[in-house]
């Protein structure tokens, strides 16, 4: 009799335990499909700048710019939030750069999109990288690198490409800086000011891109948070319809 009582008991305790078990799968269960539809809903939705690149002014100084179309092909390699690509023209000088700026608030996204990458897997060879700097009109100290290419014979066409970064409003040259472990996580609040964006302005002379970084940077620093969030930009160009207040 205290055999089968025994029996009994662990049979009635078996029961409540393994239900309770099942009950706790099947709401980790629900908890992470929730969380995984989350997150790539998250991560498939792009992070809006308070006001979109596309705003960036069309005259800059003497520059006078012209949008040039990136194939959507290549706009999804890239996975980039927003992005400018335009051509500007400054006949006083006579220069012309190109102005490429790329903004990822997943900054994981944007590792390995170097110039010496892209470039090169466009066709270019790369013929040197260095580090050096340039002064904005403010005065600001800017560090930057300085990229070299060729195209491969019979062609004899060159460029120079200036190229930089903002990490949450620092500015730095080093890729490192935002290829960390702590970088990995996905940004699921959506926040616009934790970011990455890369800024490459290039032309046939070193002389045109610099000159267009110094006439250019502090304008392209308003379009993005700064250390306390702020955007400048905001202040002088609406948010929607891009137009100089």
């Amino acid at each position: 009799m205290r055999a089968f009582r025994h029996v009994y008991s662990n049979k009635t305790l078996f029961w409540p335990t393994w239900l309770g078990a099942v009950i706790v799968l099947l709401l980790a269960g629900a908890v992470y499909r929730v969380t995984a539809s989350r997150i790539k809903l998250v991560t498939g939705t792009p992070i809006t700048l308070p006001v979109p690149l596309s705003a960036f002014p069309m005259q800059v100084g003497n520059w006078i710019g012209k949008d040039v179309p990136i194939p959507e092909n290549i706009q999804r390699v890239a996975g980039n939030d927003d992005f400018l690509n335009r051509l500007y023209i400054n006949k006083s000088k006579n220069q012309w750069v190109n102005v490429y700026i790329a903004y990822s608030a997943r900054p994981r996204t944007m590792v390995g999109h170097t110039p010496q990458v892209c470039y090169v897997g466009g066709g270019w060879i790369h013929d040197s990288t260095r580090i050096s700097e340039f002064t904005s009109y403010s005065g600001r100290k800017t560090p930057c690198l300085i990229h070299r290419f060729h195209r491969p014979a019979p062609q004899t066409e060159e460029i120079v490409v200036l190229n930089f970064y903002i990490l949450n409003g620092q500015l730095t040259t080093d890729e490192s800086g935002f290829t960390s472990v702590g970088w990995r996580t996905p940004n699921i609040a959506g926040s616009a000011a934790r970011y990455v964006a890369q800024v490459q302005i290039s032309s046939v002379l070193e002389n045109s891109v610099r000159s267009a970084a110094k006439d250019m940077t502090e304008l392209i620093l308003d379009f993005f948070p700064d250390n306390n969030g702020r955007v400048r930009a905001t202040e002088y160009i609406g948010t929607t319809s891009g137009v100089v207040k």
